[in-house]
């Protein structure tokens, strides 16, 4: 699943990309790998596979991974072709979730686009690009449905879902604000709305900006906007994510201090950005690896089990089940089944991140 990264030009989308970019290149585990020249993997930090590798001290830890991809050419007027216009909306509709980068910076030496610093007229610049990109995608659809509906009236559910969408989207409101059915839902699911999409917002602020960024009103006014569109708000300053991705972990520890933060934020990214696609992680551990597989939420154990292999779910049995708090308690898993710990579950069993689980199955 794909994470793509917008924003206006001189915001520091650019750089932001640059770090997540030397974040994985630092990863021995799971290395940055570039598939294209705007597209990186990273890993999604998790100390829980740390912890259970010094239990089992195996030969490799494998995290899960999160792809980014760094979208350019976004202007006013995209949407009509200015700047990269098409380009930019064909790859922004192909990613899963959307992070906007936006400014919250005073610099009188990056020049903003549009002369002054403005968060929420930035992100109504873009998300209004978008918003006219989705008008045309259903006016084109609609018309088409309008004609079927005359023949079959099962095809009236689909238009219904389209006028829907077309009034708030002409309301200025976002395709994912709006209820519909799951019949409607059903209808239009191959639509691909640039606004549907689940969406998160970076407050890139600058180095004194971050040791007070709880009292920053540009923050305030992005993290009451994104409040009320159900979203998130991740304030950081790109610059000093860039430094820190280039640093060994005792230089990063020692400048996550000065600052006066717990943990960077591009690390608060990637997670959220993994919770932003509704995934977990369920954990499998042993002396050949200890590793992360990604699921999405609700997902059931034979189809989890197919994850690491299709023959694992076509000849699921039983998955035996602890969380990983207390096999961490126990410190192994022969404890952990001395204790009462381990569950068995079967075909029904839903998934919860940090189960750590051993699937038996038979082909």
């Amino acid at each position: 699943m794909e994470i793509g990264i917008v924003g206006l030009p001189n915001v520091g989308k650019s750089t932001l990309f640059n770090a997540i970019t030397k974040a994985g290149a630092e990863c021995a585990n799971y290395p940055f790998c570039t598939i294209e020249p705007n597209i990186g993997i990273v890993p999604v930090p998790d100390e829980r596979l740390d912890e259970l590798a010094k239990i089992y001290n195996p030969q490799k830890v494998t995290h899960a991974i999160v792809k980014f991809v760094d979208i350019a050419g976004l202007v006013k007027g995209a949407s009509k072709g200015e700047g990269l216009g098409n380009k930019f909306l064909s790859h922004i509709r192909e990613v899963d979730a959307i992070v906007q980068v936006v400014r919250c910076f005073e610099n009188s030496n990056i020049v903003h686009v549009d002369g002054s610093i403005d968060p929420i007229r930035d992100v109504e610049t873009i998300n209004l690009e978008l918003i006219f990109a989705d008008i045309e995608a259903v006016d084109k659809r609609r018309e088409k449905a309008i004609k079927l509906a005359r023949a079959n009236k099962k095809d009236q559910i689909q238009v219904d879902a389209l006028d829907k969408l077309r009034a708030a989207l002409m309301d200025g409101k976002l395709a994912s604000t709006v209820s519909l059915t799951d019949e409607e839902k059903e209808s239009i699911n191959d639509l691909f709305l640039l606004t549907s999409k689940p969406m998160m917002y970076v407050a890139n602020v600058s180095e004194d900006q971050l040791k007070t960024v709880q009292d920053d009103e540009n923050v305030k006014k992005l993290t009451e906007y994104a409040s009320a569109h159900n979203s998130k708000v991740i304030p950081l300053c790109v610059k000093v994510e860039e430094e820190l991705a280039s640093l060994d972990e005792d230089e990063e520890k020692e400048m996550l201090e000065l600052y006066g933060i717990d943990k960077s934020g591009l690390d608060k990214l990637i997670t959220e950005s993994y919770d932003l696609l509704g995934l977990i992680s369920y954990l499998t551990a042993g002396e050949p690896e200890v590793r992360a597989w990604t699921i999405t939420k609700g997902t059931k154990a034979p189809q989890a089990a197919g994850k690491i292999h299709t023959d694992f779910e076509r000849g699921f049995i039983k998955a035996e089940v602890i969380s990983y708090e207390d096999l961490i308690k126990c410190q192994s898993m022969t404890k952990a089944r001395e204790n009462g710990l381990v569950r068995i579950e079967g075909k029904d069993y839903v998934m919860q991140d940090g189960d750590v689980v051993l699937f038996r199955f038979n082909v």
